[in-house]
Parts: C-alpha cells; structure tokens; sequence
C-alpha cells in the first residue's frame, strides 16, 4: 500500500499536477470571481516557477553536486548499480532499451572495464506499475553483458521496489559475502538518497553519480550569458519543467523516508 500511495499521491504537488488541481477548482469557482482569479494566478505562478531553468537548474544542482565523483575513483569490492535506465522489451522494441538514465549502466561497465571492482551487483525489481513481464535488474544484466561483462561477474537482486528496498536487499546479499566497500551508480541526483540509505544500512560507499543535468559550463551560461539569454531561460519550458518535477521528487523522497525512519 505504502508503495502505491508513494506512486500515486506526489504527482498532485509537482508542477503539472498542481496546476491541474488548481485549474480544475477554478471551475468550481465561477460563482467568486475574487478567488477564482487568486486560484488562476496561483497556477500560472507554479507553471512559471516550475518551467523556468533558474528554478529547475537551482533545485537540481543542489542535488547533483553534493557528491561529485572524484578525479580517480578508488577501487572497492563491489560496484552496485541501481536500476532505472532501461526500457523493457515490449514490442515493437525489438530488444531492451536504455532511456534517459541508462548513463548509470554504460558507466558501470566502464568501472568494471577499468579494473574498479571484481563485480556488479545489479539492484531492481518489478513493480505493480511495470507488470510482471518486466525484470529490471536482468534487463540490465543483458545490456551489460553486450557491454563486455561476463555474466559470471554479475549479482542480480531483483526483489526491491524503491530505493529504500534498494539498500536494504542489496545490503543483505553484500553482507552475506563479506563485502564492506562498495561503488554506488545512479543518476547524480539520485544519489544523496542513495547514498544515505546504503550508509544506513552500514556499507562504506563510494559515490560514482553520472547522468548529471547540470554542468559546469550550463551553470556558468545561466549566470554569466547575456540579457536576451537570460530573459530566454526565465520563460516555462517542458525540458525544465521535467527537470524541477525529477528534483522535486527526490526531495520528497527524502522527506518521506526520513519520517519513516528509513534514512
């Protein structure tokens, strides 16, 4: 139940479902102009501070750089990658596809090419909204193995259903092995709650995020470039305002799992 309502309930405060919330109570207050009006301008206010790359690149950033990997990354028993980049095989695909996180597992074979760990422990199940027929953590498995690494070299956990369950049943095979130490591979603004949840569970880990969205030279040009530019990057767009709904739900996500007790 937990994990339904944690699917279903957020959507109403990220931009696009607030603004529908408030659109559609606007409706009901034909009646009151005074509000209706207040209601309108509320929506167009979210809209904008939602679509705008100030606020997207802001609450983003925030996020991205407060691990930011290292020049060299030091070795550890085990590189866990959590799950997220892929696309099922579902027709008309005619194989599993990366989507827009699939950075985490073409940069985990790439640690595993360059000597970083002996292993990779692939974290990601099925969930009510996926259906059975999807199984994440082989899906990865299979792209990996394209990649060059040998299906001997890979751990499959494909029990969790959030990241939470990402830690926690991942934690359990890695300990059963002995293993203390491990690379942590998600998207760069995934990994505070990451991080934090594995190091709850006891691991030492070392943070090896990738598909940032905020780079030196886009922050840069948002605050040095010229006038027209910035007045540009001030209008709502649907780029920035996925990229504030992404933020926000990882802050959310912090919020809910500290209330649990999870972090």
């Amino acid at each position: 139940m937990f994990v339904f309502f944690s699917k279903f309930l957020p959507p109403f405060v990220y931009p696009v479902g607030l603004v529908t919330l408030l659109v559609a109570a606007a409706l009901f207050l034909r009646k009151h102009p005074g509000w209706q009006r207040a209601v309108l301008i509320g929506a167009l206010a979210v809209l904008f501070l939602g679509g705008n790359r100030w606020v997207s690149y802001g609450l983003t950033k925030n996020l991205e750089w407060k691990h930011l990997p290292p020049a060299e990354i030091p070795k550890a028993e085990v590189i866990v990658l959590l799950g997220g980049g892929t696309e099922p095989p579902e027709p008309p695909r005619p194989m599993v596809e990366l989507n827009g996180a699939g950075d985490r597992i073409v940069y985990a074979a790439y640690l595993y090419q360059q000597g970083k760990a002996e292993r990779i422990l692939i974290s990601g199940g099925t969930t009510w909204m996926t259906g059975q027929t999807d199984n994440p953590a082989a899906d990865m498995g299979a792209l990996l193995d394209l990649l060059g690494v040998p299906e001997e070299r890979l751990l499959l956990q494909g029990r969790s259903q959030n990241t939470y369950e990402d830690a926690l049943y991942s934690c359990e095979m890695l300990k059963e092995m002995g293993v203390q130490r491990i690379l942590l591979v998600t998207s760069a603004s995934h990994m505070p709650r990451a991080l934090a949840l594995f190091e709850k569970q006891g691991m030492q880990v070392i943070p090896a995020p990738v598909d940032f969205k905020v780079t030196q030279k886009g922050w840069d040009d948002l605050n040095s470039g010229s006038i027209a530019n910035r007045l540009i990057y001030l209008m709502p767009n649907a780029s920035d305002l996925g990229l504030t709904t992404n933020s926000l739900k990882e802050y959310i996500g912090m919020w809910v799992y500290r209330l649990r007790g999870w972090l």
